[in-house]
């Protein structure tokens, strides 16, 4: 989760903004991701995907039900050329995490969304599972500057979606305030090659809000998607 800290004079009251993003991803199953800061510019190494006690749980709730974790999609997305596929080399992973959480449909059924994330200067890559009954094939119908691809032999559909910047007081208020952030591009691409339900996304924005280069996600989707255990290789 991306997070960045900046500050800026405003009298004797100086304000400290924590600048954090919310960006609408996988916008057929309803999901809302945090994007937070944590302060890993001065690590010397890139982060790895941390695993605690429950994250082992889930992993192994995840593995008896032959779904993929959090965990295994983040080790999937934090590879070594990470950087250089995003196309800012000399940048490496600020903080890399995966999450097992779920999404509650309108008839209060759960339906697994595990996540795995990496931040680095630059851009913020996710990768997501969702594990409802819905093709990709139509989505293009429903979503912002929708265009529908193929992706190693996979339907995929490419769009957008908005941020939103959320800047929190830390001098002691508690008051915060939020406002239109940039423009992360998404990439929804169906498990198999027959489109049957379910879909991965992978989705990168940037810290700067400039709009990120669609080459550069397409590249990562590319190399990165075949790492996913469960992942059908088109015939």
């Amino acid at each position: 989760m991306t997070e960045e800290v900046a500050a800026s004079e405003k009298g004797p009251n100086a304000w400290v903004q924590a600048i954090a993003a919310l960006v609408v991803v996988g916008a057929l199953g309803g999901g809302l991701y945090v994007i937070q800061q944590n302060d890993a510019k001065a690590a010397d190494k890139p982060a790895s995907c941390r695993l605690d006690d429950e994250d082992k749980k889930a992993a192994e709730k995840a593995k008896a039900a032959h779904r993929v974790s959090g965990t295994q999609l983040c080790t999937a997305l934090n590879r070594a050329d990470l950087p250089t596929l995003l196309g800012t080399p000399q940048e490496h992973a600020l903080t890399a995490y995966g999450s097992d959480g779920s999404v509650r449909t309108a008839g209060a059924a759960e339906i697994p969304s595990p996540e795995g994330t990496v931040q680095l200067d630059t851009y913020t890559v996710k990768l997501s599972r969702s594990y409802d009954e819905l093709p990709v094939a139509g989505m293009e119908d429903l979503l912002n500057e929708a265009e529908s691809k193929t992706v190693l032999g996979h339907p995929a559909v490419l769009y957008s979606s908005r941020t939103f910047a959320i800047s929190f007081d830390l001098s002691g208020s508690g008051k915060s305030d939020t406002g239109p952030g940039g423009i992360a591009r998404a990439l929804v691409v169906a498990p198999d090659t027959k489109d049957g339900g379910g879909s991965y996304e992978l989705a990168i924005w940037r810290q700067d809000d400039v709009r990120p280069d669609d080459t550069a996600l397409l590249r990562v989707a590319q190399e990165v998607l075949p790492l996913i255990p469960g992942w059908t290789t088109a015939g």
